[in-house]
């Protein structure tokens, strides 16, 4: 049974959560076995699922640069991800052969590019193209639209299926007008749809933002929680669902 909140609010938690869909780009083959990449380049736009820390040095309170957020980092620092350790894109880059992770964009010499629009023009042909996840299944859906009963808010997550269509059809226009390029639909659902791990928080979270409360210990148990805080996964969910996208994507490479 879903929620009794109307759609309308529902659809304010999605614009304003995740209203940026992550992409990655590529523009080789796949390599031959050997320990180079399987792809000359890798770049991720996203939102706060894949920030690797573009949003330390802007004014604003969503921020993920303190303990307990990479807790489970290799160097063990906040690095400003929104998790406890590695996230999707991390990992995926990881299983395509790169040695180093993807540095946040903030770091780049010249800020301006991103204005510039680069990536058909500079070369990339290899597209994937996330849809949103059942984002009704969050804590925070759950804490602000739902009951303790409830697994998942039902309103939230049928308003999903509508957009993923729509995006699917958008996909399919981009293959017919860019016939040197390849765009490929990352199924969000399917690959994050069923967690055999607890869908709770796992470090404490602020009632007001939903983050992490800083630096207060968080569970003990990170492997067996979906969430990190309210909105974001942990890295055990992203190890799930990273090598499902890396299997859609392997059909354009």
């Amino acid at each position: 049974m879903g929620s009794s909140r109307s759609d309308s609010q529902s659809s304010s938690l999605i614009s304003s959560l995740f209203s940026i869909i992550g992409l990655l780009a590529g523009a080789a083959v796949v390599a031959d076995g050997s320990r180079e990449p399987k792809v000359p380049c890798y770049f991720i736009f996203g939102d706060s699922l894949f920030d690797p820390g573009n949003n330390n040095n802007l004014n604003t309170t969503m921020k993920a640069n303190y303990p307990p957020y990479g807790v489970d980092f290799p160097s063990g620092v906040a690095t400003g991800r929104y998790s406890n350790g590695r996230t999707t894109a991390d990992i995926i880059g990881e299983l395509l052969g790169f040695e180093s992770f993807i540095p946040p964009f903030a770091s780049a010499p010249n800020n301006s590019e991103i204005l510039v629009g680069r990536m058909h023009v500079m070369g990339a042909r290899k597209v994937g193209v996330t849809g949103l996840n059942l984002i009704g299944c969050t804590p925070a859906a759950i804490a602000m639209y739902g009951d303790k009963d409830l697994l998942c808010v039902d309103s939230m997550n049928k308003l999903v299926v509508p957009f993923n269509e729509r995006l699917k059809a958008i996909i399919d226009k981009l293959n017919v007008r860019f016939t040197d390029a390849k765009f490929v639909y990352l199924d969000s659902v399917t690959a994050g749809g069923t967690f055999p791990i607890k869908s709770t928080a796992c470090c404490k979270v602020s009632l007001a933002t939903g983050m992490c409360i800083p630096n207060v210990e968080p569970c003990k148990t990170r492997r067996a929680h979906a969430f990190w805080d309210a909105f974001h996964p942990s890295e055990a969910a992203s190890r799930l669902i990273a090598p499902f996208y890396l299997r859609a994507l392997k059909k354009i490479l």
